[in-house]
């Protein structure tokens, strides 16, 4: 058997509604993580990492600040036309000129890409979550399997399968239905504990693929995988539930959540997964050498700290930490702290300065802010609803700040 050829397809033109004032300036999949990440880096370091180095970005909503994150952070030489990551914004091939209308309509307006590169498969992946996934694997069991298409599917608690959509297979992980948050859930063969949900990665075979976004686009309004290209599939294909959990990605380590895997798509969710980063033995962590997530790499110093007292905390490049204290917190590059200034509990991105004496708690503070001396933020709730957006959460988020003069090398503005 010839090994397949595989194009990458990954959507990345959300919103992201509830991730505001976050996403007020840029879509979710280009919301800066970790310290040093954006969203999109890890689906494409899993992709890459994985050899499927053939990958579409597909874009829509506020693309600039993800298309110059790619063009920086990203950058392809070119040399083999099989190894690209080229951004596609919504080309209006159609008579009726449009912007994606759902997942299956943003691939089906690109048939053509797909067609010109002749894949075996396609695989279509999302580019909002949080994870490391060896993508190869599942390309394995799908071969295996003969199938025509394959969806990951992450095992959860059967009293949390109620409010998410839903995947019914049998022992041999043979898709019988997809059900949208169902009353009753249906457990998995074998483990009345838990249900299969859908994590909006697939895996199809490329006529399989064609012909079924060919009958979607005819019958269809949703244009939607999860909601009308899979349940049209369901009992005339070989279509299959893939088990994330037995996916092993090297060099993660026994203290890590297996499977990890999170939709950033709130603001509790958001912060809660960039504090899962932190500790002595963090559910998710970054440094994992056989399996690395790649970022921009920009040209920032080491971080200095001077007189600080930091403990449990990611610091990004070209930090400066001037008698400050950081408690289990998340500073992003370039960030200035001055003498007297407390963090705690905190995600603080790009070229923030926070000024002598400030205090932050649970705050999630966006990029080009500075934090006047002595102003405290998430000690009193009433006042940070006057200044700030407050999530229901208790979070506190102060919106991205006016961008200063920094060299074009330090990334994109957004």
């Amino acid at each position: 058997m010839s090994a397949p050829r595989i194009l990458g397809m990954v959507m990345a033109g959300g919103k992201g509604e509830r991730l505001v004032p976050l996403t007020r300036d840029r879509g979710k999949p280009s919301v800066p993580f970790g310290g040093r990440f954006r969203i999109v880096d890890f689906v494409l370091s899993n992709l890459i990492n994985s050899g499927i180095l053939s990958i579409y970005v597909l874009v829509q909503y506020r693309s600039q600040s993800l298309i110059e994150h790619l063009r920086v952070g990203w950058r392809q030489s070119g040399l083999l036309p099989t190894q690209f990551i080229a951004v596609v914004p919504p080309q209006m091939r159609w008579q009726e000129e449009v912007w994606y209308r759902g997942t299956a309509d943003a691939v089906s307006q690109n048939l053509n890409l797909i067609r010109d590169f002749e894949p075996t498969h396609v695989a279509i992946f999302g580019a909002d979550h949080i994870y490391r996934m060896d993508i190869a694997q599942m390309v394995r069991f799908h071969l295996e399997r003969h199938a025509d298409a394959t969806v990951a599917a992450l095992p959860v608690p059967l009293d949390q399968a109620s409010t998410l959509g839903i995947i019914e297979a049998d022992r041999q992980g043979r898709i019988q239905a997809f059900v949208e948050k169902p009353t009753k859930p249906k457990a998995i063969p074998g483990d009345p504990t838990r249900a299969y949900s859908s994590m909006g990665n697939y895996l199809f075979n490329v006529e399989v693929l064609v012909e079924a976004l060919e009958d979607d686009a005819r019958r269809s309004t949703e244009h939607d995988f999860g909601w009308t290209i899979l349940p049209a599939l369901v009992g005339t294909t070989q279509l299959y539930a893939y088990n994330f959990l037995e996916n092993q990605v090297p060099g993660v380590r026994p203290y890590e959540e297996p499977g990890y895997w999170r939709d950033v798509g709130t603001i509790q969710s958001y912060w809660q997964t960039n504090m899962d980063l932190l500790g002595a033995k963090p559910r998710f962590d970054l440094n994992n050498p056989l399996w690395p997530i790649h970022a921009a790499g920009l040209d920032l110093p080491c971080a200095q700290l001077e007189s600080s007292d930091v403990d449990d905390a990611l610091l990004g490049e070209g930090c400066h930490l001037q008698g400050a204290k950081v408690r289990r917190s998340v500073l992003g590059r370039g960030v200035i702290v001055e003498d007297g200034a407390v963090i705690e509990d905190s995600v603080i991105m790009d070229y923030t300065v926070i000024r002598r004496g400030a205090r932050l708690r649970r705050t999630i503070v966006d990029r080009f802010n500075t934090i006047e001396p002595g102003h405290s933020i998430g000690y009193e709730p009433a006042r940070d609803q006057t200044l700030y957006y407050v999530d229901a959460s208790g979070v506190v988020v102060v919106p991205r700040g006016p961008r200063r003069r920094y060299p074009e090398a330090l990334g994109p503005a957004a």
